[in-house]
């Protein structure tokens, strides 16, 4: 819709007194402020701006500090290092003397800007700091429109992603999408993975739209570029209205995930971006769909291709064994009692939540996925550009 500011779509999440809106338009990182007190937070607390290095160097956190400054609010900036490895218990405990020193009280706000391993921890942290303060997701990554809604917060153990977390709804999403300008065009692909992933488990006009724009769909922008994002935040903001704490539907979301965060796990959380992993992750659900589900022949091959023309790798990578792979799923969180656990496609658009697959399948499957998906695609050292 348009407002007196230009072009902008405001997605609501309803949960009841707990409602918050998503919005999305270009600009929005310099009217922080303005939605600072449409959401009623406290303009007589001091509020901490969480973000990482890269971020910072961008001036995306100097912006929401001047907007929220000029409405008379005061705020304070910690800095992480970029990358996944942040998401630990060590900087979790940096942030709360940071909030602590900085004067945080119970009727201040925490707010994230950055990409999801800023949010996941600083969302963490503010669900936790003096049992939970306000938290606002101002993402600045395509990936990140994914992990800014629906309130999962999570820290990374050594040897498992996301097992220590909590459920804490943010109070706004501001999402401005001229942030994603600069982003390069390896991170623009694994942010659109989520984008393919919503429209894969709930809405194949999305996919469809997807695999028609190809290759074009890097380089939208404007009005195309805010209606492309706000959809897929709204498929999210749907599923969390009906599952919030992940008991049924919610977990449709992690199609792609479980075989992702083995390939993150064994990359050492640096060698691959996480909608990498989870492009090879969808392309292996898909394929084991067609094993497990009966899901149309071709499926798989129908999903590779997309995410392909975006510019992401469908295959596992060549130096990974099988077993290697197998391990890290029995402490996925969808795993139950040491069964198995996958989000399948029953069709594109349509996802189902299976328990107890046996390993000799998943090893049959992998073997398959490797032979009909032999070229990993993955860069073979370091995180690349």
């Amino acid at each position: 819709m348009n407002s007196e500011h230009g072009f902008q779509e405001v997605v609501w999440v309803e949960l009841g007194e707990r409602r918050y809106p998503i919005v999305v338009a270009d600009g929005v990182l310099d009217r922080a402020g303005e939605w600072f007190l449409q959401v009623g937070l406290s303009p007589g607390s001091v509020h901490l701006i969480v973000t990482d290095e890269t971020v910072r160097a961008a001036g995306y956190p100097e912006r929401v500090a001047a907007s929220l400054g000029a409405r008379g609010v005061t705020v304070k900036t910690a800095e992480i290092p970029s990358g996944e490895r942040s998401k630990s218990l060590e900087w979790a405990a940096k942030l709360y003397e940071a909030a602590l020193g900085a004067g945080l009280d119970r009727q201040s706000s925490i707010w994230a800007v950055g990409g999801g391993v800023v949010g996941d921890l600083a969302g963490f942290v503010a669900a936790t700091y003096m049992r939970g303060v306000a938290f606002v997701q101002v993402p600045t990554t395509w990936l990140a429109h994914d992990a800014a809604v629906g309130g999962k917060v999570a820290i990374n153990l050594p040897r498992v992603k996301n097992v220590v977390g909590a459920f804490h709804q943010p109070r706004l999403v501001l999402y401005d999408p001229t942030a994603l300008d600069s982003l390069s065009r390896r991170d623009v692909a694994s942010g659109l993975a989520e984008v393919v992933k919503h429209g894969s488990i709930r809405d194949a006009e999305l996919f469809d739209r997807v695999e028609r724009l190809g290759e074009s769909v890097l380089y939208l922008r404007g009005v195309e570029r805010v209606r492309l994002l706000a959809r897929s935040c709204a498929i999210k903001a749907r599923v969390v209205e009906e599952d919030e704490r992940e008991a049924g539907v919610r977990a449709h979301l992690n199609l792609g995930h479980t075989l992702g965060h083995s390939l993150e796990t064994l990359g050492d959380y640096r060698r691959f971006r996480h909608g990498e992993a989870v492009a090879v992750g969808m392309v292996f659900a898909a394929l084991l769909s067609e094993m497990w589900l009966g899901a149309a022949p071709g499926t798989a091959k129908r999903m590779a291709a997309v995410l392909e023309r975006i510019g992401l790798p469908t295959g596992v990578p060549r130096d990974f064994e099988d077993e290697a792979l197998l391990r890290p799923m029995y402490s996925d969180k969808k795993t139950v009692g040491g069964k198995l656990t996958f989000v399948l496609l029953e069709e594109i658009g349509r996802a189902k939540t299976v328990r107890g697959i046996p390993a000799e399948t998943v090893r049959q499957a992998i073997r398959r996925h490797r032979r009909e998906f032999p070229d990993g695609g993955f860069p073979p050292q370091g995180p690349g550009d």
